[in-house]
Order: structure tokens, then sequence, then C-alpha cells
């Protein structure tokens, strides 16, 4: 059986998503450990729809995290599913979380209830989306592997789009998923599909295949 990529990059590029994302994820757990160390409210620092001041939001909210629970709550998502996304997609990953990140803050500040929207929780539910309706859409075996295993954890993450609690922003959840779900659509032809594997049975039976035409080839001479 010939393996569809090296294994030893298969195994870097691996370790190298599960660095990035688990770096993003540090720097949240130190920016919420500096504002309760320095008792510091960075909430306000969210994105408020609709003010002009509160557009710096859109690029620091999804930094502030309102408690430890949040916080925690938002850590396994943004590693396991940014791990995912890097691995499996690595030319479409820069662009799916600049896009999910900018655009749904946007989208909370353009159309949002009238609260500070704070948390990366737009972030993973892009990110979800993106994993989801990409591995439906290419149907390769990485990707449909993505897919189910993203599924698996965290399905039950597509509910957040709708609103149940009133401190959640759902708006947040919304945003994020209409755009990874836009940018599945535009950006499934640009990672090129695993090689497929050829098991040595199947070269055996091309090697028979091939006799018999030959031996059919001489009998008709």
């Amino acid at each position: 059986m010939n393996a569809d990529t090296n294994p030893a990059e298969d195994r870097a590029r691996w370790r190298h998503a599960f660095r990035l994302s688990m770096a993003f994820t540090i720097l949240l757990w130190v920016i919420r450990g500096t504002e309760v160390l320095f008792h510091l409210d960075l909430a306000r620092y969210g994105v408020f729809p609709l003010q002009s001041g509160s557009l710096i939001g859109i690029l620091v909210g999804p930094l502030i995290h309102g408690s430890w629970s949040h916080l925690f709550a938002n850590t396994l998502p943004i590693i396991i599913l940014g791990t995912a996304l890097l691995y499996g997609y690595p030319r479409s990953a820069k662009i799916v979380i600049i896009t999910v990140y900018l655009a749904s803050g946007l989208g909370v500040w353009l159309f949002a209830r009238p609260a500070y929207h704070i948390g990366a929780s737009g972030l993973t539910s892009g990110v979800l989306f993106f994993l989801l309706v990409i591995g439906i859409l290419r149907r390769d075996r990485r990707a449909i592997t993505l897919t189910m295993i993203v599924f698996f954890l965290y399905g039950g993450m597509i509910w957040g789009i709708f609103p149940t609690r009133p401190e959640i922003s759902f708006e947040s959840h919304f945003f994020g998923a209409a755009t990874g779900t836009v940018l599945a659509f535009l950006l499934r032809h640009r990672d090129p599909a695993p090689p497929q594997k050829i098991y040595s049975w199947e070269n055996e039976k091309d090697e028979g295949d091939q006799e018999d035409a030959d031996d059919i080839d001489s009998d008709a001479r």
C-alpha cells in the first residue's frame, strides 16, 4: 500500500496547526488573566451595534471574555476546530480566519441587539460551519473525516445561531456561521484533495488484467 502523504510531513503539519491554535488560545487566557489581575473592565471594548466608537470592538471583541467559564467554553473548540482547519485546509485557513473574524464582528455591529458583544464564539461558529459544509461539498476522504469529527464533537453548536439565553450573543454565532458557509462554497477547490491510496491488490489486479489482455491479443493473432 502506498501512503497518500509522507507520514513525517503529515505529522509536522498536525503539530504546526495545533501549535498555532494553542498560541491563540494562550493569548486569550493571558488577556483574561491580565483583566482579572489588574481589575480591568475590557468588556467596554467589545462590539456595541451602530456606535462608531465601538468599531474597534470588531478587532478586539473576540479577544475579550466576560468570565473564566465563558473563556473555558471557547477554549477546546478553538484548539480542536482551529487545528482541523489549519491541518485540513492550509491554503484556505488564513482567508477563513480573517474573513470570519471581521465579518462576524461587522454583522454584529450592524444588526445585533444594543449590548456589548464579546468573545470568540463568532469565530468558532464560522470555522465549524466552514468545516461542516466544505466536507459535504468536497467529499474527499480527508474532508469527510474532518467533517465527521467536528460534527460529532461540536454539532450541538449549530443551535447557537438561534436565540437562547439573553446573555449569549447568538448574533455573533449567526454571522460567523453564515460567513463560514459562504466561504466553504467559495474556497471548496482552493486546497487540493489528498491523493488516493493505491493498495497492493489493486496493482496485482491491474497487472493481471494487462496479462489477460496480452494473452487475448496473442490468440487473436
